[in-house]
């Protein structure tokens, strides 16, 4: 964050040169700008870079208020909440207004009587682009008052009249005027709340309680919703839906990449979790997102994979603190622990309620195995399988240390097959080494090249 200007009055402010402009067409400037440039306005964003951020950008361009609908854990949020990078990093204000007024466009009447009083030295106070941006959840509780605004009785109590606009206490759209509003599941207000809005979104007016406000409001309305609660829980009215200059459908991340990155951006993870373990994560979840078994009108959310991912970092710094090793690493062995505090997380089509461990043990075994192909393809494993053939047996478990797996293993001769395994996975430590040869030998399972049993903590090849 920069300085603010030094500037502290309206006429050192038109002594600057300082052109005044509406919130859209300051975005609309800041987004060419930075298309120009080949800057990313989108920072963070993962996945949407062919398909919904070309339409966003277009609508920002047009000057049109957006809603963005979606299934959950698809970054409707994150989306929104990026605009605040469009916006100019500081803005002049009228110092102490209770709108954030530009100081060549006063529009209450406390701010005009101040303006005609003080003339150029009007004081001017600077807004930086964060405090211009306001998020409201939705919920069925929210009042006219909590958006619009209602008449304040202690205003009234002072002495003021009933009738006299500076009774009123302003809402948050009204507050939000020179910024964004953004609006979170927009169909759980109630339809009488939404009505509240339509002449916010198209004639730029409020009302309050039968008083007719024409505060000619400069403010950016975007809003997110699911699309199942035009059905579930409620829906966009339609005259609201009509003042939208803009739907967009969003999406999960199209490229296991972009999953990945998701994952990778997201999870606060309190050990190392190699790139494959992830991976084998993202594979999971976009399974789960194509199984006939989940009830694919709620989605499988990106917080799902990021839940999993942090849960299988948590067992394996577990592991390390009770076994005594010096570095917490992931392995595929760890990732049974996601399963069984995550299962709540998927909802499942009617008729196969009781059966989320079957079903998400299958997936997770399904995206292990890719994993495994795409990663160990063109290393001949037949040295390890043949031993374990001859009577070797691996023994791994969520309380075995990576160094006592490692000791475990068969002894090959003088092949350099666990070696070329590591290389694969540029593994140099032991718990890297492990996370990555326990993979070799779960793909040998699920390719049904070897056998496994599982039982009181610990995992047996053989």
């Amino acid at each position: 964050m920069s300085d603010a200007p030094s500037i502290t009055t309206v006429g050192e402010l038109r002594d600057s040169g300082h052109e005044a402009r509406s919130v859209r067409a300051e975005i609309r400037a800041n987004l060419l700008t930075a298309l120009r440039e080949g800057r990313d306005p989108w920072p963070g964003l993962h996945g949407f870079g062919s398909t919904v951020v070309p339409q966003v950008e277009r609508a920002l361009l047009a000057g049109h208020d957006v809603v963005l609908l979606g299934k959950r854990g698809q970054g409707k949020t994150r989306l929104l909440r990026s605009l605040v990078g469009l916006l100019d990093e500081w803005t002049p204000v009228i110092d102490g207004s209770e709108l954030g007024e530009h100081p060549f466009d006063p529009i209450t009447v406390e701010s005009r009587r101040r303006a005609a009083e003080l003339g150029d030295a009007l004081p001017v106070a600077w807004r930086h682009r964060d405090e211009r941006y306001a998020e409201k959840l939705a919920t069925p509780d929210t009042s006219v008052a909590d958006l619009i605004g209602d008449v304040d009785p202690m205003r009234v109590a002072e002495g003021r009249r009933l009738g006299d606009p500076e009774t009123i206490h302003f809402g948050l759209i009204p507050r939000s005027h020179r910024g964004v509003v953004a609006i979170n599941e927009l169909p759980d207000l109630a339809e009488r709340i939404q009505v509240a809005m339509l002449n916010v979104m198209e004639e730029r007016d409020i009302q309050i309680r039968g008083y007719v406000l024409r505060l000619p409001l400069d403010v950016l309305v975007v809003a997110s919703a699911n699309p199942e609660d035009y059905t579930n829980r409620g829906r966009i009215i339609t005259p609201l839906k009509d003042r939208f200059g803009a739907e967009i459908r969003t999406h999960y991340p199209l490229e296991l990449d972009d999953e990945v990155a998701v994952i990778r951006q997201e999870a606060d993870l309190v050990a190392a979790v190699p790139d494959a373990v992830v991976e084998i994560v993202a594979r999971f979840t976009r399974g789960l997102r194509g199984s006939s078994s989940v009830d694919q009108r709620s989605g499988v959310s990106a917080r799902f994979a990021i839940a999993a991912t942090e849960t299988v970092a948590a067992a394996a710094l577990h592991r390390a603190t009770t076994q005594g090793e010096d570095e917490a690493v992931a392995r595929v062995v760890d990732l049974e622990a996601a399963l069984d505090v995550l299962r709540g997380k998927v909802e499942l089509e009617t008729g196969e309620e009781g059966r989320e461990r079957e079903v998400l043990t299958h997936l997770l075994r399904t995206a292990t195995a890719e994993t495994a192909r795409r990663h160990l393809g063109g290393i001949d494993l037949a040295l390890l399988v043949e031993a374990i053939e001859e009577g070797a047996l691996v023994t791994t478990g969520e309380q075995v240390s990576a160094r006592t797996f490692l000791d475990g293993l068969p002894v090959l001769g003088e092949s350099d097959l666990y070696e070329q395994v590591a290389t694969r996975f540029d593994a140099h430590s032991d718990g890297e080494r492990a996370a990555a040869l326990e993979l070799a030998l779960e793909g040998l399972y699920l390719a049904r090249r070897i056998s496994k049993d599982t039982g009181d903590g610990e995992t047996v090849y053989g």
